[in-house]
C-alpha cells in the first residue's frame, strides 16, 4: 500500500496522551481506568515497534496559560455549564501549572518529540506541527490518542486537507464519549479524510512500502 504518496515518509502524531486523560488520580477528562490501561498499553507497544522501525513520534499536548484561553471558546463555555455533560471540567482541563500536562511517563521515550502549543481540537491550529512535519519531510502521519470524536477526528481532517496521508491507528485511540462517538469518528475518517487500521497493520504496510 503506497497511502498515495511516492515515497512513504512516516511519523506519528500522538495526541493528548497525557496524565489529564489517563491518570485517574488527576484527570479532569477521564476515560475509564479500563480504557485509560488500555489505550497506555496499546500505544506502548505501537511506539515501541516505531521506534524500532525509526519512526518518531511526536506527542502533541493541550496547555493552556489560562481559563480565559478556554472560555473564548463558545461550546466549550456551555459544556462548562452542563452537569451532565462529559466535558464539564473543561475550564480546568489542563492548565499550564497542573499535573495533567505532563505526557504518560511509561509512553515518553529521550527520543521523542514534543509540540505542547495546541490549543484546541485540531493540533495543527495555532501550533507548530506543520513547520515540524514539513521542515523533516514527512507525509505520511499515523494517528494515536485521545479523543477519537474530537481531537483526532478534527487533526486527521486538517491532515487531509494538508496534503498529508492519514492513517488512525485504531486500536491506539478512545473517547471519554462512549463507543457510539468513537465508531462514528472512526467511520467519518474512512469515509473521507484516511485511512483506520490497527498498529500492527500500519507498521506492516510501511515497512512493505
Amino acid at each position: 500500500m503506497s497511502f498515495g504518496v511516492d515515497e512513504i515518509r512516516p511519523a506519528v502524531v500522538a495526541i493528548d496522551l497525557h496524565r489529564g486523560h489517563l491518570d485517574p488520580e488527576v484527570a479532569t477528562m477521564p476515560l475509564t481506568p479500563e480504557k485509560s490501561r488500555a489505550v497506555i498499553q496499546a500505544n506502548r507497544q505501537f511506539f515501541e515497534s516505531c521506534r524500532e522501525a525509526g519512526i518518531p513520534i511526536i506527542h502533541l499536548l493541550t496547555y493552556y496559560r489560562s481559563v480565559d484561553e478556554i472560555r473564548s471558546n463558545p461550546f466549550w463555555r456551555t459544556r462548562a455549564e452542563d452537569p451532565s455533560a462529559t466535558r464539564k471540567h473543561v475550564l480546568r482541563h489542563n492548565l499550564w501549572d497542573g499535573p495533567g500536562v505532563e505526557v504518560m511517563p511509561e509512553l515518553l521515550d529521550e527520543r521523542d518529540w514534543i509540540v505542547n502549543t495546541k490549543r484546541r481540537y485540531d493540533c495543527f491550529m495555532g501550533s507548530d506541527l506543520d513547520f515540524t512535519l514539513k521542515k523533516n519531510g514527512f507525509n505520511t502521519l499515523l494517528i494515536t490518542g485521545v479523543n477519537t470524536n474530537s481531537c483526532v477526528l478534527a487533526t486527521t481532517t486538517a491532515a487531509c486537507v494538508r496534503d498529508f496521508a492519514a492513517i488512525v491507528i485504531e486500536d491506539c485511540v478512545d473517547t471519554i464519549d462512549g463507543p457510539e462517538a468513537h465508531a462514528a469518528a472512526l467511520r467519518c475518517v474512512r469515509t473521507a479524510f484516511g485511512w483506520v487500521m490497527s498498529g500492527r497493520e500500519a507498521i506492516a504496510a510501511v515497512k512493505r512500502a
